[in-house]
């Protein structure tokens, strides 16, 4: 005979009558043409409900649930209730601009049994992540490795809190901070969700959340980046700041829709990282002195290239640095402004507002500045006004998408811009890449295969003319240990290559050159080319082979 479990069949009762209610929600919201939301699945904040007192959301079936400065998400279950169009009249009169969505009661009841907290619980400024001075210096004290980050998150969920979504969050960004990590993922696949930190520039697995603490925590990043919680199918951006003691931290947003939910990615744009001094960039003396004599001229232009990610804007501030003086207008025109730099006018583009990095140029130049940096070359009119700036008694400062500094002049040429200009504004051309600097506590002491002995073998020559200590007879490989999150590696620093624009390389500009003929004819210049520079890195302990076969193909051969 089968059994009766009663407890059961009232949970399944129950459930039915929750789905039933949210399936009613989701007719009326068509009805109404309001836009349905689960209230079970956001995070509510207390900063919300303190905008409408428990007795009158109750008496008029509301239920704030979200703000973002003046910007107030709603839920009612009744939009045509004279109670609850009152309220929200109220609302609009009180300055605020309404979000509103249809929602089940039982999801109401669940937002007002959070009225009971609303005491303790702490405000935030809407925009910001309010993470105390005194909770960071401590958790900064604590990490010494990602699995004290994982420990500390594991901690806060396993307590249950009615706050863990925001705790989770401040532990995420706290630990990135203190590990200096520049990205965190948030990445929903089929069983659960991977969180990942970008560390040195490679991902490093950190921990799994659940559906239900994913769910929670990507409305809340939403909520203080200024994204629309209701959107799920479409890429969106944003951005929030973290006030730690006298610092901003800005933070970039970035979602897109995934397979399982949407993707999250968190940049963290932390002014420590990005003001390395221009001497600690990684450029060999005999550069460095190229570059600096370049930039103190009063015109010219400097262009700086690699992929994203290669450091490209590190270096362009860390030259904006140097040459800033109070006798000095140095204008930027930027997409987007990634760091406040003191005593520098820096603008942002906005194409929807019709300020283009073209635009930006043009009213640039009427501020009458002597030092103008453009974030990108990306066409043909940027181009053409960034040469005529540099050859009209401006330094202009700038970027361009190829792979080595031999393909800036082709890309010009490709843009449009006349190559006869090219030689008089073009003062030098920059190509860099980004490679993590061995652990000093645990990287080993090896000699060199076969393969890495015929490429030292091809670079010692070169090499031994700025360093004689060198013999090729000994590289490093990565180790593990605590002090690098047992990755081998901690920190980054540049490998660079130059060319610059003698009689010989402006010659050959005019005759539309390839990649191939300019790189042969800078050999002259005696400087190295970006995979000498990194061997010469190898040899000295600052990586390894490995680090810069991941970084440049090693296999492509330099034109002699």
């Amino acid at each position: 005979m089968p059994s009766f479990d009663e407890t059961k069949q009232e949970e399944k009762l129950a459930e039915l009558r929750g789905e039933e209610a949210e399936s009613l929600a989701k007719i009326l919201s068509e009805k109404y043409n309001v836009p349905y939301i689960d209230l079970a699945t956001v995070s509510i904040e207390s900063d919300a409900l303190r905008n409408v007192d428990e007795e009158t959301a109750r008496r008029a079936l509301i239920a704030p649930f979200q703000i973002t400065g003046k910007e107030l998400h709603v839920a009612t279950a009744t939009p045509e209730k004279d109670e609850t169009t009152r309220a929200l009249e109220e609302l609009r009169r009180g300055g605020f601009t309404l979000h509103l969505y249809l929602a089940s009661k039982r999801g109401l009841e669940r937002v007002w049994e959070r009225y009971q907290e609303v005491a303790r619980a702490t405000a935030t400024e809407a925009g910001v992540l309010d993470v105390s001075s005194e909770q960071v210096d401590a958790f900064t004290k604590r990490i010494k490795a990602l699995s004290d980050v994982v420990a500390a998150i594991e901690e806060v969920l396993a307590g249950g809190e009615k706050y863990e979504t925001t705790r989770v969050l401040e532990m995420l960004v706290a630990g990135a901070l203190a590990t200096e990590a520049s990205d965190i993922h948030v990445e929903p696949e089929e069983k659960n969700v991977t969180v990942r930190y970008r560390l040195d520039g490679v991902l490093q697995e950190l921990t799994a959340l659940n559906e239900k603490v994913y769910t929670l925590l990507l409305s809340r990043i939403k909520l203080i980046s200024g994204l629309k919680l209701n959107v799920k199918n479409d890429a969106q951006n944003g951005r929030f700041t973290i006030k730690i003691k006298d610092a901003d931290v800005e933070v970039r947003t970035s979602t897109v829709p995934g397979a399982y939910g949407e993707s999250v990615v968190l940049r963290i744009l932390n002014p420590k990282t990005i003001a390395v001094p221009f001497e600690e960039l990684g450029m060999e003396q005999e550069l460095r002195t190229i570059v600096e004599t370049e930039m103190r001229k009063p015109n010219g232009m400097i262009l700086n290239t690699g992929p994203t990610g290669s450091g490209k804007t590190t270096t362009l501030y860390a030259i904006l640095r140097k040459i800033n003086a109070p006798g000095i207008k140095i204008i930027t025109i930027e997409d987007p402004i990634e760091y406040h730099l003191p005593g520098i006018t820096q603008t942002q583009v906005d194409p929807d507002a019709g300020y283009t990095f073209i635009q930006g140029m043009r009213s640039g130049l009427r501020q009458d500045p002597d030092v103008i940096m453009v974030g990108e070359i990306r066409d043909n009119d940027t181009a053409d006004t960034a040469i005529h700036a540099a050859l009209t008694g401006h330094l202009v400062l700038s970027t361009l998408h190829t792979n080595n500094a031999a393909g800036t002049i082709p890309r010009l040429i490709d843009l449009g811009v006349n190559p006869s200009l090219i030689g008089s504004a073009l003062s030098v051309a920059l190509a860099q890449r980004l490679l993590r600097r061995l652990c000093a506590a645990c990287k080993k002491e090896d000699a060199p295969t076969a393969e890495e002995r015929a490429l030292i073998a091809a670079a010692l020559p070169l090499l031994v003319q700025r360093d004689p200590s060198l013999d090729g007879t000994r590289v490093w490989r990565a180790g593990s240990c605590a002090e690098c999150n047992n990755t081998g590696y901690k920190g980054r620093i540049g490998i660079f290559e130059a060319i610059r624009m003698d009689a010989k390389i402006e010659e050959l500009a005019r005759t539309n050159p390839s990649e191939r003929e300019i790189k042969k004819a800078a050999r002259s210049q005696g400087l190295l080319f970006m995979r000498e520079d990194g061997i010469l890195k190898v040899l000295r302990g600052v990586t390894s082979f490995d680090e810069l076969r991941r970084v440049i193909d090693l296999s492509a051969e330099d034109a002699a």
